[in-house]
C-alpha cells in the first residue's frame, strides 16, 4: 500500500491571500453590495456595514484562519481544540455547495407585474434561458443545454483543484487578479457613458433616515458574513496550508480591504449603466434598478446592446463573472475536500485516492445540480437559495464557534497560541468581540429575522405548504449535527464539559513546528 502522503503547505505567501481573494470576492460583490447600497439609503448603508465588519466580519476571519494554521487542520478537524464544536463549520457544506453549483447558471430574477416594461434580456432569459415551469410540482424536462454548461464547470473546477493547492494556488494567481483588469476596463467606459454621473449620484447620495430600519442592519451583517465566507469552513482549511509562523493576521487585513474595497469599487460600475439606462429610457434609476443577480444577468446585458462594440463589452464582462464564480468554487471545493481528506487521512492521502475523492465529490454536486436545470429548477434553486444556504443557519454557526472559542477554549489560551505564531500580540479588540459583542450582534439579526418572516415567493407565486417544509429540512439538516454530536461525546466521555474539551485537545505534528505538549495548554 502507498505511504500517506505528507501534507502540503502554499508555495508561497501571495498564494494563500490569492486564494483567499478569489473564494470570497465573487459575484456578491459585484451586484449585491451595490444593489443594497441603492435599496438601503445610499452611502449611509456604509455605516452598518463597516459596524458589522469591525463588530463581527474582521474578528472572526482571524479566528477561522488562526485556527487553521495553528492546528494544521481543515474545518473539522480543526476544532478538535474544542471538541463538543468539532462538526460546527464544515457540517453545513454538502447542502451549500449543493446550492452553489448553478451560481454561474441560474440565478433569481424578478417576475414583471403585468402591463410592466419587460426588457428584451428579460424575456430572453425566463423564456429562452429558463423556460420556467407554472410551479414547483411542475419540474418539466431537463434543460440538457443548461446541464451540459453545468458538467463544463464542474469539469474545469475539477481540473483546478485535482493537484491541491500546488494547483489551484497558481490557478488563482489568473482567476482573482484577471476579474479586476476587466472590472476597470469596464468601469471607464460605463463612467464615460451619457447619464453615468447620475446613476453614481444616486448611489452614493445617503438617506439617513434609513438607519431607524432594522432590516438595514440584517442586510449588513448578511452581506458581511457571504462576502468573507466566514462560518463555511473554508477559511480554516485555507489556512491550514500556511507555515507554522506565517503573518496571517497581517494577511487578513489585507483580504479586508481588498473585498470591501472590491464591493465599494463595482458599485461605482453598476451604478454608472444604470444611470446610462435611465437617461436612455427617460426614467429614474431606482425605475431600472433590480434586485439581487438581475443586475448582472438582466439589466447589464440590456445596457452593453446599448453601448457602441457591444459584442466586446459583453464578452468582457461575462468572462468576469465567469472567472469570479469559477475560483469561488473550485476553492470551495478544495475546502470540503480538505475537511474530510484530515478526517481520514490515513484512507485519502495515499496514492490518488485524494484526487479519486475530489472527482466523486464533483460528480455527485452535479448530479445534485441537475435538480435545478429542469423547468421548474428556478424553483429548487430558490429552497436551496433560501434554506440551505440562508443567513439564519450562517448566523447560528457564527454564534456557535465564537461562544466555542472565546469560552470553551479560553480567549486567552488562544491569544497565546496566536502570539506563538505571529511574535506579537494582537489587538484585545479581537478577543472581546468573540466574547460579547459578535455573538450579541448575530443573535440580534437571527432574531429580527425570525420576527419579521415569511412565506417563500417567487415573484407572484408563493411556495406550497410541502414545499416550505422540504426547505426547512434543508436549515435542520445544517444544523442538526452540532447538538447530536455534543450529546454523543458527553454521554460517552466522563467529566463536566469544560473537561471533555480539555482533555480532548490535541493538535497535528508539523514539519516546520516542534510539538507543542498538549498538557502545557491546560494550565
Amino acid at each position: 500500500m502507498a505511504d500517506v502522503k505528507q501534507r502540503e503547505t502554499w508555495s508561497s505567501k501571495l498564494d494563500f491571500l490569492l486564494a483567499l481573494m478569489g473564494f470570497s470576492i465573487g459575484l456578491g460583490n459585484i451586484w449585491r453590495f451595490p444593489y443594497l447600497c441603492f435599496k438601503n439609503g445610499g452611502g449611509c448603508f456604509l455605516i452598518p456595514y463597516l459596524i458589522c465588519l469591525i463588530v463581527a466580519g474582521v474578528p472572526v476571519l482571524v479566528l477561522e484562519i488562526g485556527m487553521g494554521q495553528f492546528t494544521s487542520q481543515g474545518g473539522i478537524t480543526a476544532w478538535k481544540m474544542c471538541p463538543l464544536f468539532q462538526v460546527n463549520n464544515t457540517v453545513r457544506n454538502v447542502t451549500l455547495f449543493a446550492n452553489s453549483t448553478l451560481n454561474g447558471t441560474v440565478s433569481n430574477v424578478s417576475t414583471p407585474a403585468a402591463g410592466d416594461r419587460v426588457l428584451a434580456s428579460e424575456e430572453y432569459w425566463e423564456y429562452r434561458v429558463l423556460r420556467i415551469s407554472s410551479g414547483l410540482d411542475q419540474q418539466g424536462a431537463l434543460r440538457w443545454d443548461l446541464a451540459l454548461c453545468l458538467l463544463l464547470a464542474w469539469v474545469i473546477c475539477y481540473l483546478c483543484v485535482c493537484k491541491g493547492v500546488k494547483s489551484s494556488g497558481k490557478v488563482v494567481y489568473f482567476t482573482a487578479t484577471a476579474p479586476y483588469v476587466l472590472l476597470t476596463a469596464l468601469l471607464v467606459r460605463g463612467v464615460t457613458l451619457p447619464g453615468a454621473a447620475e446613476g453614481i449620484k444616486f448611489y452614493l447620495t445617503p438617506n439617513w433616515s434609513k438607519l431607524n430600519n432594522g432590516q438595514v442592519w440584517i442586510d449588513a451583517g448578511t452581506q458581511v458574513f457571504f462576502s468573507y465566507s466566514i462560518g463555511m469552513g473554508t477559511m480554516a482549511a485555507l489556512g491550514s496550508y500556511n507555515k507554522f509562523y506565517n503573518n496571517f493576521y497581517r494577511d487578513a487585513i489585507f483580504f479586508t480591504l481588498f473585498n470591501s474595497g472590491t464591493s465599494f469599487y463595482g458599485g461605482f460600475l453598476i451604478f454608472s449603466v444604470l444611470g446610462f439606462m435611465a437617461q436612455n429610457q427617460g426614467v429614474e434609476v431606482d425605475k431600472v434598478a433590480k434586485s439581487g443577480p438581475g443586475l448582472a444577468f438582466i439589466v447589464y446585458p440590456e445596457a452593453v446592446a446599448q453601448m457602441p462594440l457591444a459584442p466586446l463589452w459583453s464578452v468582457l464582462f461575462f468572462i468576469m463573472l465567469f472567472l469570479l464564480g469559477l475560483d469561488s468554487e473550485f476553492v470551495g471545493i478544495e475546502g470540503f475536500v480538505t475537511a474530510i481528506v484530515d478526517l481520514f487521512p490515513q484512507c485519502l492521502r495515499r496514492g490518488y485516492r485524494k484526487e479519486i475523492f475530489t472527482a466523486l465529490v464533483c460528480f455527485v454536486w452535479y448530479l445534485i445540480g441537475l435538480c435545478m436545470v429542469t423547468e421548474g429548477g428556478m424553483y429548487v434553486f430558490q429552497l436551496f437559495d433560501s434554506y440551505s444556504g440562508s443567513g439564519s443557519v450562517l448566523l447560528l454557526v457564527v454564534i456557535c464557534e465564537t461562544l466555542a472559542v472565546g469560552w470553551l477554549y479560553g480567549r486567552r489560551r488562544f491569544y497565546s497560541d496566536m502570539e506563538r505564531m505571529l511574535g506579537f500580540r494582537i489587538n484585545p479588540w479581537i478577543g472581546w468581540c468573540w466574547c460579547f459583542f459578535a455573538p450579541m450582534f448575530c443573535a440580534f439579526i437571527f432574531i429580527f429575522n425570525l420576527a419579521t418572516y415569511s412565506p417563500l415567493k417567487y415573484g407572484s407565486y408563493v411556495f406550497p405548504g410541502w414545499g416550505m417544509a422540504i426547505g426547512w429540512l434543508l436549515t435542520v439538516s445544517s444544523l442538526l449535527l452540532i447538538p447530536v454530536v455534543m450529546i454523543y461525546k458527553l454521554m460517552n466521555t466522563t467529566g463536566t464539559i469544560l473537561e471533555v474539551n480539555k482533555g480532548e485537545i490535541e493538535f497535528a505534528k508539523r514539519i516546520n513546528q516542534v510539538p507543542w505538549d498538549t498538557l502545557s495548554l491546560l494550565k
